[in-house]
């Protein structure tokens, strides 16, 4: 475990349940002979991790020590660990408790679990070295109360064990209010603990002892040992480990079949039967089938589903990752009191995050996009590189426009990049003093000039004025022109056209760069000219029909555009406050939904603000979801969230289902409010 701040550790869970999980001594304790016993069997397979981990800030890569535990579970020295104790490492030692020193080297990850494989390097082994000795897994079924030794380098104490019992077999985390799942963040890898049940017990666990094993008193290995802290611990049972470890034997990799759908219990709906969809991930396999949220899955092939409690969840998830990867399979499903029989195709699961490395001739770290890091980040999967930190007077801060953490490296030129060894070809075989990078940023494409010497910190762009023209520029300096091949070329090209406008109807194109506008030049090759467009646009009517002329291709084209009112903003945006859950709502803008990247038909209510403590709260509501539904109710706007929202408070029900959109995601808010002298609802903020 590198360090104590590297658990990120789930405090909140830890505090509630310590105070219940001290440490139990007595008379049902074990023997010091049992113990010892024990001991003896595993504790030739213990190894002292130490590592040589990398990470990325400021522009540049980091390296810095570190240390956990692993277990032999081989004779050909194969070694189960956590990955946030040799994810990120770049050289491993193994230390066994002979005293014997090797090296290590990674035979696949698994940060979807938290556990990594290692291979010992045992072809420099002295031949006179006796044979390891391997720990075995248990074969008994573990039960709360059951004795369990904790060993590992606890602070880099090597080869340490400690003594307490299993408090709880089958630990799942949710938030504070029940709400959903939560999953831990030890490291680089992303979340971890989909398919986990971990074993809770109160063994003295401490920064180094990741990844050693918890054993119990036949000396079998019972889990790996994640994290720990005040009183209490936590392992990922050996189902799991010996799951993984069999894959990365077989196919030095973990595969796992995705469906792309997630899951929630469906007690509160009443039900005893099924697991309720909570989302659907655009473009999977289950939105290929057909499936939908709110739909009740109620077998899976002929195997049926019953998940009434959050512990039930990751049994599930872990079954649907064993289904065969590219063979259909049937799903059955509830929707609206119908079953219905849909066919689905599971997929691979991608890993959640993607390789990371350093740029040093651009002074910048950046990082290769995966499919869920895409779906986070609302962009097409693998379209170019994630900027991760920028290196102070290096060329990327200084390019013109400055490139930013955050943008997304989609060429060089003319080269398109999606991996870091394409993005380091891409400048190995660039030329001459500058480099021209292709940029998303946002919804904008913009066009960068970087400057391999002389580094600048200008910038330019545009703002939306009364009479508005639907698209975003930026100047066309010397710089860019010539990058551009076309020296004497001025204006405002075109970084983005905002869909549903004039400005796309009337053809204008990203890439246009607009020089006139109703017969009058508009003056830019310098950042400060940035407003002479909006100036040049808002000496016009709205509704005035325009001409623009534009430079596209290295011809003129003239285009005849209507000029729109400016989009209402969302300080404009019609309100509602409901009294009575204690949260405020708004109408969805344009701007809204060019933002978070929806339809133009999508409807809802955007919330604006919750109260602390008020039900609203309690349940689980945040200010920025977008609420699409209400009781089963689709909502439009706040009209039909006023209307619904009234026959809720009539009905007053003990359940308010709230069907939401958090980003890409979309999933299930459950209110309860005790409606009993709740003050009468608000009314409409125009």
């Amino acid at each position: 475990m590198r360090s104590a701040s590297r658990l990120r550790t789930v405090a909140a869970a830890l505090l509630a349940v310590a105070a219940v999980a001290a440490p139990v001594r007595g008379a049902g304790m074990p023997s010091p002979e049992r113990v010892a016993a024990a001991l003896a069997v595993v504790y030739p397979a213990l190894v002292n991790l130490t590592v040589v981990n990398e990470h990325f800030a400021d522009g540049r890569a980091l390296r810095g020590p570190g240390a956990g535990s692993g277990v032999i579970v081989s004779a050909d020295g194969h070694v189960l660990t956590n990955y946030h104790v040799a994810g990120d490492a770049t050289r491993i030692t193994a230390t066994l408790t002979s005293g014997e020193i090797l090296d290590a080297e990674v035979v696949a990850h698994d940060p979807s679990t938290d556990l990594s494989v290692l291979r010992l390097r045992l072809e420099a082994r002295d031949p006179e070295a006796p044979p390891l000795r391997p720990a075995r897994f248990s074969e008994r079924p573990l039960e709360v109360g059951d004795p369990v030794l904790a060993m590992g380098n606890p602070l880099t104490l090597s080869s340490s064990v400690t003594l307490g019992i299993v408090s709880n077999s089958e630990r799942v985390f949710t938030d504070f209010l029940g709400n959903r799942l939560e999953d831990l963040d030890l490291g680089s890898g992303g979340p971890t603990g989909l398919f986990t049940r971990w074993i809770q017990h109160d063994a003295l666990i401490l920064p180094g002892n990741s990844g050693g094993p918890l054993v119990d008193l036949d000396g079998g290995i019972v889990g790996i040992n994640e994290l720990g802290g005040g009183g209490i611990g936590f392992a990922i049972p050996t189902s799991i480990a010996r799951e993984v470890l069999a894959q990365a034997l077989e196919l030095g990799r973990i595969r796992r079949a995705w469906l792309g759908l997630s899951i929630g219990p469906v007690s509160r709906l009443g039900r005893e039967d099924g697991a309720l969809i909570n989302s659907v991930v655009p473009g999977s396999p289950a939105e290929q089938a057909g499936v939908e949220p709110g739909d009740i899955l109620l077998a899976v092939g002929e195997t049926p589903v019953a998940v009434r409690f959050f512990p039930e969840v990751p049994a599930l998830y872990l079954a649907l990752s064993r289904l065969e990867i590219d063979a259909a399979v049937e799903l059955a499903v509830e929707r609206s009191g119908e079953r219905l029989v849909l066919r689905a195709t599971p997929g691979e699961m991608e890993e959640a995050v993607g390789r990371r490395g350093e740029l040093r001739r651009l002074g910048i770290t950046a990082q290769e996009v995966t499919g869920p890091m895409a779906l986070g980040l609302q962009i097409p999967p693998r379209s170019g590189l994630l900027v991760t930190s920028l290196r102070a007077g290096f060329p990327a801060v200084g390019a013109r426009p400055p490139v930013e953490h955050g943008d997304l490296i989609t060429a060089v030129g003319e080269r398109p990049v999606a991996t870091l060894d394409e993005l380091r070809a891409a400048l190995e075989a660039a030329t001459g003093d500058e480099l021209l990078l292709a940029l998303r940023r946002d919804e904008a494409r913009l066009l960068s000039v970087v400057r391999l010497r002389e580094p600048s910190s200008a910038r330019w762009g545009g703002e939306l004025p009364k009479a508005w023209l639907g698209v975003r520029t930026q100047v066309v300096t010397p710089e860019l022109a010539r990058a551009m091949g076309q020296p004497d070329l001025r204006g405002f090209r075109v970084t983005e056209v905002y869909p549903w406008t004039a400005a796309a109807r009337g053809g204008l194109r990203i890439g246009d760069v607009i020089v006139a506008v109703a017969g009058e030049p508009v003056e830019a090759s310098r950042a400060q000219d940035v407003e002479n467009l909006r100036v040049a646009v808002e000496r016009r009517s709205i509704g005035e029909q325009v001409a623009i002329e534009v430079a596209r291709a290295g011809e003129t084209v003239n285009l005849d555009i209507e000029l729109e009112a400016s989009p209402r903003t969302a300080d404009e945006a019609r309100t509602a406050r409901q009294a009575e859950l204690e949260f405020g709502v708004r109408d969805l803008t344009f701007l809204d939904r060019i933002d978070r990247h929806l339809d133009r038909e999508q409807g809802g209510v955007i919330v604006t603000e919750v109260t602390a403590g008020g039900w609203a709260q309690m349940g689980g509501l945040e200010s920025g979801d977008l609420i699409v539904a209400i009781d089963d109710t689709r909502l439009a706007d706040v009209a039909t969230f006023e209307e619904t929202m009234r026959k809720v408070v009539d009905a007053q029900p003990e359940i308010v289902p709230v069907f939401v959109r958090r980003g890409w995601r979309t999933t299930y808010v459950f209110l309860e409010p005790e409606w009993a002298g709740l003050e009468p609802a608000a009314g409409v903020t125009p």
